[in-house]
């Protein structure tokens, strides 16, 4: 059987609706309408032959084949990203190029406001931003192929410099339904261990400080009953009963406000983690890079804990050294 390649709306539109879980979001994130979006996935299921995404009523999950062509998709798209830099730039067309990549939970509830400062003061500047885990955020910074990069993992690999841009914390979430919704005792790291939880994927910031904490209590790592690679789609999980996750503070706050779902208390374990951003260190953050980083650093934004200030570690003056 032949397969003609698809167009590349088809592989951006299999990558959103992995990170969002919902085709309706996909659609509305890259400016087409939901008919249309779904209309381009069944073409791209047609072409390739394979089922990628299993619909219903609650959202859109990737199949094992769809999470397959997504992964290869993502490689794909980021060639053309570099493609398109290295044309504009000897198109001389842009004033400056940022090139970044995020996790998840940073780009979902951090990056956008860093953003929107920096446009606001450098309106020239040309941003470019992949959304990915912190595993592979750390990676395309090791190669040179982004100029700055934020993720949440606990360790920072050798490479690569950092500043603490902000702090965080994981909470245990479950369904109101759920046992643990009612209990007055609170979880330990054992009972978290003994848990089949809904996880993240290996290489997400968010799995590794789980399993680090964990590990450090001295109890076995977490035997998953669901992985899933993106925080929509545990957090769905979770609301309609599947089992407890554990997920960052920040990313549940609205679903914990509107009774989707429930935090549990923890003892015995440390869940706050460190929000950070990461750069080659043969190439230090200058020019535009330079000062969205300082942005990332100074900005104040609420804590998960509930208090209020700049970024953990940061005082609120002058502009920090970098």
């Amino acid at each position: 059987m032949s397969t003609s390649p698809p167009d590349l709306g088809s592989p951006q539109l299999l990558t959103l609706v992995a990170e969002l879980g919902s085709l309706g979001q996909a659609a509305e994130r890259m400016g087409i309408s939901q008919p249309a979006a779904s209309k381009r996935l069944t073409l791209l299921e047609r072409r390739l032959g394979l089922t990628l995404v299993n619909r219903d009523t609650r959202g859109s999950v990737l199949t094992t084949e769809g999470k397959a062509v997504c992964q290869w998709a993502g490689r794909v798209l980021a060639e053309v990203d570099s493609l398109m830099v290295g044309v504009a730039a000897l198109r001389g067309d842009r004033a400056v190029d940022l090139h970044l990549a995020a996790s998840m939970t940073l780009a979902e509830h951090f990056v956008p406001g860093w953003l929107g400062t920096l446009q606001r003061n450098s309106p020239d500047v040309y941003v470019s931003l992949k959304v990915t885990n912190s595993e592979q955020v750390a990676a395309l910074a090791a190669s040179g192929r982004i100029g700055l990069g934020f993720i949440e993992a606990p360790t920072v690999p050798s490479g690569l410099d950092s500043r603490q841009v902000g702090g965080d914390r994981l909470v245990v979430v479950v369904a109101p339904q759920h046992a643990w919704a009612r209990r007055r005792e609170p979880v330990g790291p054992a009972e978290l261990a003994r848990t089949r939880l809904i996880v993240r994927e290996a290489g997400s910031g968010t799995r590794e400080t789980l399993e680090r904490v964990l590990a450090g209590s001295g109890v076995e790592r977490v035997r998953p009953l669901m992985v899933l690679d993106a925080n929509a789609a545990v957090r769905r999980a979770v609301a309609e009963g599947a089992g407890p996750a554990v997920l960052s503070a920040v990313t549940v706050q609205e679903d914990l406000a509107e009774g989707r779902v429930v935090e549990v208390p923890v003892t015995g374990a440390d869940l706050r983690r460190r929000l950070r951003a990461v750069w080659p260190k043969d190439r230090p953050p200058t020019g535009a890079v330079g000062e969205l980083l300082r942005i990332a650093v100074r900005t104040p934004r609420e804590d998960p804990s509930g208090s209020t200030g700049p970024a953990a570690g940061q005082g609120s003056g002058a502009t920090p050294p970098l």
